[in-house]
């Protein structure tokens, strides 16, 4: 890089990244999403869960029994793992799978007692989490902050998008 071109990219001088880079939004979601990530699984695998095992256990609460392609559908967890994920869930006790009445080709996936212990446990490490993610906003920044991504996904969610 010549003298020129650093110039033309000034250096905000906490992080070395230069500014033009700091002003991409893509670049700031996608840096903030890794170290969300990073910081949500570990703090999870110190409760002996996993995002996904969340994920499903919020989704069975939140909007009832699903078979295992309605509950990748909600979660975004692929077909191919959510087997993997409602296997560990059952091992543990946390969910119950019964045939559908309707297609006895499927199962349906229900939360169960402990399931619901277990996902209270885990809406407080992620309270904890998320404190320790957004510290540097109030909370109002924090209220505003999930309704802009929100919009953002909502959007691009959305049919023709």
């Amino acid at each position: 890089m010549t003298g020129a071109e650093a110039v033309d990219m000034p250096d905000d001088g906490a992080t070395g990244t230069p500014d033009r880079l700091r002003r991409r939004a893509s670049r700031l979601l996608s840096q903030v999403s890794t170290r969300s990530d990073r910081l949500i699984n570990e703090g999870l695998a110190r409760s002996d869960a996993r995002k996904w095992h969340y994920a499903v256990l919020a989704s069975l609460e939140d909007r009832g029994p699903a078979s295992q392609s309605t509950l990748s559908r909600r979660t975004g967890i692929y077909r191919s793992d959510m087997v993997g994920v409602l296997n560990e869930l059952t091992g543990r006790h946390l969910v119950e799978r019964a045939p559908d009445p309707d297609d006895q080709r499927r199962n349906i996936i229900t939360i169960s007692a402990d399931g619901r212990r277990q996902l209270r446990r885990l809406d407080k490490v992620l309270d904890v989490l998320h404190d320790e993610l957004l510290a540097p906003l109030s909370p109002a920044e924090r209220d505003q902050l999930v309704r802009l991504l929100t919009r953002l996904l909502d959007h691009h969610d959305s049919p023709g998008s």
